[in-house]
């Protein structure tokens, strides 16, 4: 199976450029997961790293909105001010603090610094912010998507996740096509590009092979509700069956939209940086389901990424 350590050569099962072998794309079909070391350079990696350092610093202010990223299962069920601005993060760059990090009673941060407190950021950085703009609609992703089966893929959301050390939450059991859902037909791809190297005691990602079969549930916002949550309470998953993702930075991990992964919280002294975004399929032939939490406001539509760099595109079809 394709999960090189940390610090390892990319070898057979690697890519240093955008383009799939034949065999990559059959893994891929196969297990619900391909890793791609190598994807990004030292330098990319550096500049992506140092740009979310620099947001944090010049832009976030803990005191505007405490926003809480719980990563457990009631993290889908914020209400109120809380449910609104993760709502509305859909179409700005926006922060969430790490649970562990802040003492909800008292309004305080558990730990030296709001660097050291936000759990990520998101979720349009892909195309509000010009450094992940650029990466993210690099030649090499387009490629890696033509060769996927991607027609006119399309970038939906965008997180960097920052896994803090010692404070960084768990991730549990998920899809991502749950929270990313097309019809008539699911089409959501994601993206995961190590900018640290990603171990078991850093909180690496861990898949279940072959877990891409079915849609287990969906998070979304149901009749007669304003706010998204879960419609079918958490599956049962053979958690000893998951396998750790170790990868040295740089790599990229694809997943499967209906593959099941996960992340442990980080009990070590090290960070475990790392840039997310989803794709689905932009050429019309599905639609972006219009219950799903992720909805963008109207000066900000999805567009696919043959548009996003062009100035005042008008894509030939709606993705929303």
């Amino acid at each position: 199976m394709c999960a090189p350590r940390a610090g390892s050569e990319g070898g057979a099962c690697g890519s240093t450029a955008g383009r799939l072998s034949g065999e990559q794309v059959a893994e891929f079909r196969d297990q619900g997961f391909l890793l791609l070391p190598g994807f990004a350079s030292p330098e990319e990696v550096a500049t992506l790293r140092s740009r979310a350092v620099q947001l944090v610093t010049e832009s976030f202010d803990p005191g505007d909105v405490a926003a809480v990223f719980s990563t457990g299962e009631e993290q889908r069920h914020s209400r109120g001010a809380m449910g609104r601005y993760f709502a509305e993060s859909a179409s700005k760059v926006s922060f969430f603090l790490e649970e562990a990090a802040f003492d909800a009673d008292k309004g305080v941060l558990t730990v030296a610094s709001k660097e050291e407190a936000v759990n990520k950021i998101g979720h349009a950085m892909h195309e509000l912010d010009d450094v992940f703009r650029e990466w993210s609609h690099s030649g090499k992703v387009q490629e890696l998507l033509a060769d996927l089966g991607y027609v006119l893929p399309a970038i939906h959301q965008s997180m960097y996740l920052f896994k803090q050390p010692h404070v960084g939450g768990e991730v549990v059991p998920h899809q991502d096509s749950a929270f990313l859902h097309t019809s008539p037909h699911l089409t959501c791809t994601g993206l995961w590009l190590a900018l640290d190297d990603a171990t078991v005691a850093n909180g690496c990602l861990w898949a279940l092979p072959r877990s891409h079969g079915a849609l287990r549930r969906r998070f979304r916002v149901a009749p007669g509700e304003s706010e998204a949550s879960f419609d079918a309470p958490p599956p049962e998953y053979d958690l000893d069956a998951m396998v750790p993702l170790e990868c040295a930075a740089g790599t990229l991990v694809v997943l499967h939209g209906e593959n099941v992964h996960m992340s442990h919280a980080n009990a070590s002294a090290k960070p475990r940086h790392a840039y997310s975004f989803h794709v689905v399929e932009g050429d019309g032939s599905v639609q972006w389901s219009p219950d799903n939490w992720l909805q963008r406001t109207p000066d900000l539509p999805f567009r696919p990424i043959a548009h996003v760099m062009t100035p005042n595109p008008t894509p030939p079809h709606a993705t929303s």
